[in-house]
């Protein structure tokens, strides 16, 4: 079965196809933390993408991979560690914050 990762035609089988779109919420009328709540919910599309590919590969561990299909799998993953790493920093410093909020009010 051929599948298709990022443009790039799979042979790996279906375990590597990308999970199908979900439909996105659109935030309440007059929300001021609209953007922010679209961010996180983009961040957890590509966190759970990234987990959908490396699970198929793992599944797909035995197959043979052409050099394009592990370029299109280098790609996802580097895609994936960005998410993550995003997701860290921003955690980070939303932590930072409230502590220095809590730590002014004393």
């Amino acid at each position: 079965m051929s599948v298709s990762l990022d443009g790039v035609r799979l042979d790996a089988g279906a375990a590597l196809a990308p999970p199908a779109p979900e439909q996105a919420q659109a935030p309440p009328a007059g929300a001021s933390n609209a953007n922010f709540a679209r961010i996180w919910r983009q961040l957890a599309r590509e966190v759970d993408h990234g987990e959908t590919l490396v699970r198929g590969v793992a599944h797909a561990a035995g197959a043979p991979m052409d050099a394009g299909t592990l370029i299109a799998l280098q790609a996802g993953i580097y895609r994936y560690s960005e998410a993550i790493d995003l997701t860290v920093k921003l955690v980070d410093r939303a932590s930072t914050a409230v502590r220095t909020i809590l730590e002014s009010g004393r």
